[in-house]
């Protein structure tokens, strides 16, 4: 099975300084991929530059096998959705029609909305539990609501791949959980694949079939949870001394963080036990 997204030699830059360093990169169709590493590695400046959003310095992204700079603006909408960083609607906004302008790319001059527009906002805003909150505006929404009114809007681009970066920023715990397993069900019941950067180690071992993780601009390794993370990638890849074990509810990689009390803990021999005289 071909890869949907793939990157081949790419390098980015901002303005003089290069982010991302001759990186190769292949994307697995109908899985979810995590983005993870250390702040400042470059997990943003390479998912926005696979949704072009950013012009490579060299290299190519080929999406479906072609280059995804000589394709058509509205193609590539078609085929490639994607949710930045803390996206911000118009005041006053309502949730249905956030949700419709996904359909924008599907729309010409001669076809304007449809009624199979109507039954993708209407999937997109049930697949993601916000059909209760169609009129209600988007600024009036909790965060977990929010969020899961701008996958919906994703979601009604019908697309095959989606890209999300850092998706359960400034959500509390409970919204996080909420808004990772609506994307793996969109993975697991409609096939679609996602990539998204995520900063929470342990949430990326458990929802993620495949890991990518960045150092220094370059993929220091990549697969599946199981198979890469141990307390070597955890010191390599984000700096910290940690302690791996199995999750006791999913049975993936559980990081467990060492910090300057318990290093110094296991660092200090335990004093010698006083012998017992022979009777």
């Amino acid at each position: 099975m071909t890869a949907p997204l793939r990157a081949e030699r790419l390098t980015v830059a901002y303005e003089d300084r290069d982010v991302v360093h001759d990186l190769d990169l292949e994307i697995p169709r109908g899985q979810v991929t995590a983005i993870v590493g250390a702040n400042g590695c470059g997990k943003s400046t390479l998912l926005k530059a696979l949704a072009r959003l950013l012009k490579p310095k060299r290299g190519t992204v080929l999406l479906d096998g072609r280059a995804i700079s000589e394709q058509p603006t509205k193609d590539v909408a078609k085929r490639l959705g994607i949710l930045p960083q803390s996206p911000v609607a118009p005041d006053g906004l309502q949730v249905e029609d956030l949700v419709a302008r996904g359909r924008h790319p599907h729309q010409t001059l001669l076809r304007q909305w449809s009624p199979a527009d109507e039954a993708a906002v209407r999937h997109a805003l049930e697949a993601t539990a916000m059909a209760d909150l169609r009129d209600r505006a988007v600024d009036e929404l909790s965060g977990g609501q929010r969020q899961r009114a701008w996958i919906a809007m994703t979601l009604a681009q019908e697309t095959e791949v989606l890209l999300l970066d850092e998706p359960t920023t400034f959500l509390d715990l409970a919204h996080q959980i909420d808004v990772l397993d609506l994307l793996h069900d969109l993975v697991a019941r409609h096939g679609r694949t996602v990539v998204m950067v995520l900063h929470d180690l342990n949430q990326a071992c458990r929802y993620a079939d495949h890991l990518v993780a960045l150092r220094e601009g370059r993929v220091h390794v990549a697969g599946a949870p199981r198979d890469v993370v141990d307390e070597t990638f955890v010191r390599e890849v984000l700096g910290l001394p940690a302690q791996v074990v199995e999750d006791p509810v999913t049975g993936t990689p559980l990081c467990l963080p060492l910090g300057r009390r318990e290093r110094e803990a296991r660092s200090t021999p335990e004093p010698a036990r006083a012998s017992t005289p022979a009777a």
